[in-house]
């Protein structure tokens, strides 16, 4: 007899559970009346991590697929527009050392590569700014769109940060209200096997036992199904990713008026970095760092010269990192999401999109019985594996390319046994020949785009040796495609509002409805 597959429940709420809930069941809505059930269980009793605060572009598409007003989110959410990030004091360490990894692609990028005709030139400017208009909007304090854009369109492109606090309760109330989703508050005593190894149920103190043919793990750092329950082991990776600690403190803007940042900063320190988020009421920020390199009292005191006067009465809060994942990600009928599957320092933001992509593609997957699960999940294993080394690899890219030594933490760095293998063949290509489209990012399962590492290897001063044909035959559609940007660069100057004047308006009026 065919074990389909009706119940789907989620352990954990979060951004994580909440997100996982609204995918799924967005997906599968239709299916609904036919007895096809999402619940979410959540302990009343477990406050959440909530410090992701970055998030990608393709959260907009989320949102948009599960049927969010972008107006209702930034009244909710304490939201602000992300337009990229910047690194400053990566390479050499100096007041002067800084670059972008903006979210748009470089002008005419699927039809060209400009990086052979950027570096041939050697006229001073930075890639960023040479290919994309980008880092200026940004300098500017500008917003990506104006009040007259519909919902989720932009003149450039962009993401947000967001109150991860606010956020979930924010989806919980859309999931449940819009999409069906079935919340129970409840802590889980136990978890109940059936005769071959499958999660049959969990024993809640509250609600009793919730039974269930698929199970999503989102019960953060602990793992409780996947991890405690399935004995799935912790693949760490503190030998190529340092950072195990992170201190976090909101910080008040001066005035109500104070510019917000539309992109996040990120700021190297001694053994480590400083993020700076710019929300409507307050600035995330907090240090990251290795804890081998440092102590937490050298962290702090890092962070709070950062900062400045404004760090004045406030108190951090410690967060430790376990730098790593699962070694696999779906086993039997249970699948981890969030942290429960793993984390890694929040340099790219990847945290939510890990999300974002592993309910999307457990949503779009979903098997319709049992009897095929095995096959999905060693699919979804293997495109999940991929991800992370991906995103492993990338993190890793912005500290090999360092020229810092003032620190043991930046020499150890670039020492060949921390840097994976792969990422070595990459940096040996592409001393001879820049990343681009087609060269090593063929795979739908990318999550960073070659663009992605043409910001960052030439924000950070890599150089390639360009052979003369590279740039002969392609002179003057590249001129063209400089000269657009130069233009596109003055239109948008012109035309964009303050980032904070359309916030406010967002607020005030909300976005025009697609």
């Amino acid at each position: 007899m065919v074990h389909r597959i009706r119940n789907v429940v989620i352990v954990g709420g979060g951004t994580a559970g909440w997100l996982t809930a609204g995918i799924i069941a967005a997906r599968h809505r239709g299916r609904m009346p036919q007895n096809f059930t999402v619940t979410l269980v959540e302990s009343p009793n477990i406050p959440i991590i909530g410090v992701g605060e970055g998030t990608w572009p393709t959260l907009r598409s989320t949102l948009k697929k599960i049927g969010v007003s972008e107006t209702d989110f930034f009244r909710e959410c304490d939201a602000s527009f992300k337009q990229g990030a910047k690194f400053a004091r990566w390479t050499t360490g100096a007041d002067d050392d800084a670059y972008y990894h903006p979210l748009m692609l470089p002008q005419g990028f699927v039809q060209l590569n400009l990086v052979p005709h950027w570096l041939t030139a050697d006229d001073g400017s930075s890639f960023c700014d040479t290919v994309c208009p980008q880092g200026k909007i940004c300098d500017d304090g500008l917003a990506p769109k104006t009040i007259t854009t519909p919902e989720y369109d932009g003149s450039a492109n962009y993401a947000y940060h967001l109150d991860a606090g606010k956020f979930a309760p924010f989806l919980q109330r859309h999931c449940c209200e819009k999409l069906g989703v079935r919340h129970v508050l409840a802590d889980v005593q136990s978890v109940k096997l059936a005769e071959n190894g499958d999660i049959e149920s969990i024993v809640t103190a509250q609600a009793g036992e919730i039974e269930g043919d698929l199970f999503v793990d989102c019960t953060g750092f602990r793992s409780l199904l996947l991890g405690e329950t399935l004995g799935v082991p912790f693949r760490d990776c503190s030998d190529v990713l340092f950072c195990d600690t992170a201190l976090a403190v909101q910080v008040p803007y001066e005035s109500e008026t104070s510019p917000i940042a539309s992109h996040t900063i990120s700021t190297a320190q001694s053994a480590g970095w400083i993020w700076d988020i710019g929300l409507p009421t307050r600035r995330g920020t907090g240090h990251v760092f290795s804890s081998r390199h440092i102590s937490d009292e050298q962290a702090e005191r890092e962070l709070r010269a950062y900062l400045g006067p404004a760090a004045d009465g406030l108190s951090v809060r410690k967060i430790s990192i376990r730098s790593g994942h699962r070694e696999i990600f779906w086993k039997r009928n249970c699948v981890a999401v969030g942290l429960a599957a793993g984390f890694l320092e929040p340099l790219e933001a990847s945290a939510i999109v890990l999300v974002e992509l592993s309910a999307k593609l457990i949503a779009e997957q979903m098997p319709v019985c049992r009897e095929v699960m095995d096959i999905v999940a060693s699919r979804f294993n293997a495109t999940t594996s991929y991800r992370w080394g991906r995103i492993i690899e990338f993190l890793k890219l912005h500290y090999v390319l360092t020229k810092r030594t003032d620190s043991a933490f930046w020499r150890d760095n670039v020492l060949p046994e921390t840097i994976p293998e792969r990422l070595q063949e990459l940096l040996m290509l592409w001393r001879y020949q820049p990343p681009w489209l087609h060269d090593e990012f063929d795979r739908i399962e990318e999550v960073f785009p070659a663009a992605s590492y043409q910001y960052v290897l030439y924000g950070m001063g890599f150089r390639t040796e360009i052979q003369p044909d590279a740039v002969f035959d392609d002179r003057r559609t590249a001129e063209r495609a400089t000269r657009e940007n130069k233009v596109h660069i003055e239109r948008l100057l012109e035309r964009l509002p303050g980032h904070r004047d359309l916030i406010r308006k967002i607020v005030e009026h909300g976005l025009q409805k697609i």
